[in-house]
């Protein structure tokens, strides 16, 4: 929404995760990477995994390690296979071991060589 579009940073940062969770997925591809790495935890917690699922490749790399470490199970699971392989490394090595064991094969199998690397013992016995 135009609304949406003319928030800065600073105007996203402030809303709460209530109006985090009224945003439309059609909405949520509007905010620019800056507006997302701009969002806190609790904010990105309240995006849920029909959002989460929504974000471009672009917009996920935005989120902290902090918000991708606070992400449910079902919030990591919603990234698409296509985009799992495009987190940074930094944030595939902030996911918590339920959060890896919670992937599927097509995500597992989706990881990059650079991602895997990255992994801890815990995080890689999770794999399965």
């Amino acid at each position: 929404s135009d609304q949406l579009r003319a928030l800065t940073t600073t105007d996203v940062a402030a809303l709460t995760t209530a109006e985090i969770q009224a945003i439309s997925t059609a909405n949520l591809a509007t905010l620019t990477t800056a507006e997302i790495a701009a969002l806190t935890t609790a904010q990105a917690q309240a995006l849920g995994a029909t959002g989460i699922a929504a974000l471009d490749s672009g917009q996920l790399r935005s989120l902290s390690t902090q918000d991708v470490a606070a992400l449910t199970t079902a919030e990591v699971a919603a990234i698409s296979t296509d985009n799992i392989s495009l987190l940074t490394t930094a944030q595939v090595k902030a996911m918590t071991t339920a959060q890896i064991a919670g992937l599927d094969t097509a995500h597992v199998q989706a990881l990059s060589t650079a991602e895997v690397a990255v992994l801890s013992t815990g995080q890689a016995q999770a794999l399965g």
